[in-house]
């Protein structure tokens, strides 16, 4: 079941680029990542605010930690993402943000004193080979456009960071509070966080978006943005790391491109390639590689730096 959690979060996520990529062509890239979350926290605030007020004393007692993971997750993620975005290519960004695994392995061997499997770093290896191979499309001559970097590489180096910490952090969210409580209260705080960049990009793109209008295609894109990547993803992606620990599950995470590949495939008429069929089997035996391997327990927390 931990399993099919990961595997399904990481597919709405691939989702993501597919909708998202339709989406900014009749809408504002800041506008539809703010509205995503403060459309999210609305939702999930009418449909759990029990479970939120039956935990809020939990959640007070360590609001700490529940502040930095959505911190880390719902806000400094997408901000440095998109920021470095406006600067680098979405090669160089998913080439970073595939090391995600990696930095979990060193986040929980530093903080965690978690032993490794050796299994668990020949499969990141070969995930990540496998999530590479994708990217560059079976020729590693596209590896020249790694060749200068910018400051839209430090910002998406920034954003494979911020998501490995809060994977590798998840483990210290207190387990009295509950997934459906957590996520809500998570996208609440991502949505109070980014609404100063909602109103100032609405302000100073008012009349763009005025003389815009809604339709059908734009209202069903930003309701799977909301239900989806916002919700459901992390609500599965939560509860598998909880499970199985975030060394073997964050390499789940080479699934988005993937994902959003045959998605595109699917979606978009993006043509298929051998290369796809090369990375699929390569992210695969890694998966399954960390998915048999064993881990040494953490110490305790209050020995892990806490």
């Amino acid at each position: 079941m931990p399993y099919l959690c990961l595997i399904l979060a990481a597919c709405f996520w691939g989702g993501n680029y597919v909708i998202g990529h339709i989406l900014v062509e009749s809408i504002d890239p800041i506008l539809l990542s703010a509205a995503r979350w403060l459309l999210t926290a609305a939702l999930l605030m009418a449909l759990y605010h029990r479970q939120v007020a039956a935990q809020w004393p939990a959640m007070k007692k360590s609001m700490g930690t529940v502040v930095f993971l959505a911190l880390c997750g719902q806000v400094l993620f997408p901000i440095t993402l998109y920021i470095g975005l406006q600067y680098t290519s979405s090669l160089n960004a998913a080439i970073y943000l595939s090391t995600t695994p990696a930095l979990v392995l060193i986040i929980n061997k530093i903080f965690f004193k978690e032993s490794i499997a050796p299994q668990s770093i020949w499969g990141v290896i070969l995930s990540s080979t496998g999530v590479a191979y994708l990217i560059l499309q079976g020729d590693f001559t596209h590896a020249d456009a790694l060749a200068s970097l910018n400051r839209g590489d430090l910002w998406t180096m920034g954003s494979a960071v911020s998501w490995a910490l809060y994977c590798a952090f998840l483990r210290i969210k207190p387990k009295e509070i509950k997934g459906n409580a957590f996520v809500a209260v998570s996208a609440t705080i991502g949505a109070i966080a980014l609404l100063p960049v909602l109103l100032f990009t609405f302000s100073e793109k008012a009349p763009a978006l005025a003389s815009g209008h809604l339709h059908y295609g734009l209202l069903a894109g930003v309701a799977y943005l909301v239900i989806f990547p916002s919700w459901l993803s992390y609500l599965l992606w939560n509860k598998g790391i909880l499970a199985i620990g975030s060394t073997r599950g964050e390499i789940y995470s080479h699934l988005i491109p993937l994902s959003g590949g045959l998605l595109s495939i699917a979606f978009l008429n993006a043509p298929i390639y051998p290369f796809h069929l090369v990375s699929a089997l390569l992210i695969a035996c890694g998966i399954a590689l960390c998915s048999m391997a064993r881990h040494g327990q953490a110490v305790p927390r209050q020995q892990a730096g806490r």
